[in-house]
């Protein structure tokens, strides 16, 4: 692919020898501020992969941080290693290094394979550095908020498909128990849903089965098909291609993964067959709304109480999808880019 097509305003190639640092940073739009985002540690297969997950990352990115409401564009990093094999604190200096000579044009915080100890090490060398330890003056782990903000879509999803903003008595899926999934199952049962759950490390699904024996453990294709209320992909993108999109025996589909769906195409077949689908960027804005709230000097109910707005938006997203006639997809796109337009002035 072409790096040029992808419409981003800068791209950012780095590595650093001594330390085994190779990373890309991708900055979609500035339009309504600086960039903000996480950093994804993950083993990818070549540079080229790497490249493509960041490119769309960042784009969701500015996307999200557009309807949210925050004064920040969409940036996104990844670090290319086996983070179990190749972090360290001198990589993750190394990395703080390249972000502090962008100039603030990028601030990031965790994602996959990254916490918020890993944020506290970056921060020794960048300024532009957010999710660090709350001893520290920081937001803490993002995950918190994420979690609230992707039950908080599913409330409005429930308010919109159902009538009532509960998930009570009905049964959800939550794919992915990661620093997400697992805070979402608590929510999740705390609210009286029956509560399925997947995830390709054995070890998540025992830690969340011990906390919740009630929970119902089911492989990742079942977990799929099963007759739910709603399916909460909370792991990495893709996972929802146009055959899964035919194939889901959902009613709803509202997680915390970004890019749950491989395209458009997906959202078109899920449209089609009346599955409601809440957009990532959408539903999934909680924990950027935290790290964001850290800048201004940090307070967990002030970032709370944000992050609660995302039932309002979900739920106006979706009443406008139905009246213009197309998926959410579309109409929240259409807000964002309206919003970033605007930005550009």
């Amino acid at each position: 692919m072409d790096v040029f097509d992808a419409g981003h305003e800068q791209v950012v190639f780095a590595q650093d020898a001594g330390s085994g640092l190779r990373c890309i940073i991708a900055l979609y739009s500035t339009a309504l501020g600086p960039g903000l985002g996480g950093t994804r540690f993950v083993d990818y297969a070549d540079t080229q992969e790497a490249l493509e997950d960041v490119l769309a990352l960042s784009r969701a990115m500015a996307y999200k941080n557009a309807l949210a409401g925050l004064a920040h564009g969409g940036g996104k990093a990844v670090i290319i290693g086996d983070p179990a094999r190749d972090k360290s604190e001198p990589l993750l200096r190394a990395y703080g290094r390249v972000i502090e000579s962008m100039g603030g044009r990028y601030i990031t915080a965790c994602d996959v394979g990254t916490y918020v100890t890993d944020m506290d090490v970056v921060a020794q060398t960048s300024r532009h550095v957010t999710g660090r330890s709350p001893h520290l003056g920081g937001a803490g782990d993002s995950g918190i908020l994420t979690a609230f903000g992707v039950y908080q879509g599913m409330l409005a999803c429930a308010a919109h498909r159902w009538g009532e903003a509960t998930l009570a008595r009905r049964r959800v899926g939550v794919a992915g128990l990661g620093k997400v999934g697992s805070r979402l199952v608590e929510l999740l049962v705390e609210d009286g849903a029956q509560v399925s759950v997947t995830d390709i490390d054995p070890e998540a699904v025992a830690r969340v089965k011990q906390a919740y024996p009630d929970v119902d453990p089911l492989t990742p294709g079942e977990l799929l098909a099963a007759p739910l209320a709603v399916y909460s992909p909370n792991a990495l993108g893709g996972v929802i291609d146009p055959y899964a999109a035919a194939t889901i025996g959902a009613d709803v589909v509202c997680g915390g993964a970004n890019n749950p769906l491989t395209g458009a195409d997906a959202a078109d077949v899920l449209h089609s067959r009346g599955v409601t689908y809440a957009p990532d960027y959408l539903v999934n804005s909680g924990g950027v709304i935290q790290v964001s709230e850290e800048l201004d000097g940090f307070d967990m109910d002030r970032a709370r109480d944000k992050v609660r707005s995302i039932f309002d938006t979900t739920l106006e997203g979706l009443k406008v999808a139905d009246s213009e006639g197309v998926t959410p997809l579309v109409a929240a796109d259409r807000v964002a880019q309206q919003r970033m337009a605007a930005g550009r002035g």
